[in-house]
């Protein structure tokens, strides 16, 4: 409880870093492993980099920010709810196989054997925060 937003990131980070010990603890192992990749590393330092690089708008600069957005992405709404309506009508099957219900107890074989889709998607997500963090550096440099 904070008034510091870059404190309250720090302390995010810090907070999930202990759950991830106590989830560890408990012997859930997977849960522990992305709690500390995503909740404890990548959110954090998104927030932190979007704290640091940002800084308050005046009144004025806040009414024309909001009319540039307006213009630019009108269109969005629109996009969203026809790319949602073609996936609603199409027939789309996934073959994924589900595994068992008797795991392995090693985390390192069921991360790389059994949840590897996962894996793929959590390091999609962390590259993508990643380079989230260059545009807005590069953004920054620019003004």
């Amino acid at each position: 409880m904070t008034s510091s937003l870059l404190r309250a990131g720090i302390g995010l980070a810090l907070t999930s870093a202990v759950l991830t010990v106590i989830m560890y603890r408990f012997n859930a192992p997977l849960a522990a492993i992305f709690e500390l990749s995503v909740c404890a590393g990548l959110i954090p330092v998104i927030f932190i980099t979007v704290i640091s690089l940002t800084k308050p708008l005046k009144k004025e600069e806040a009414i024309e920010e909001g009319r540039n957005k307006m213009t630019r992405f009108w269109p969005l709404p629109a996009v969203v709810a026809i790319v949602f309506a073609i996936l609603l009508t199409a027939n789309i099957k996934l073959n994924i196989a589900l595994p068992s219900v008797e795991m392995e107890a090693d985390a390192r074989q069921i991360i790389w054997n059994v949840r590897r889709l996962d894996l793929i998607g959590q390091i999609l997500i962390l590259l993508t925060g990643a380079f989230g963090i260059l545009i807005l550096f590069k953004e920054a440099k620019k003004k």
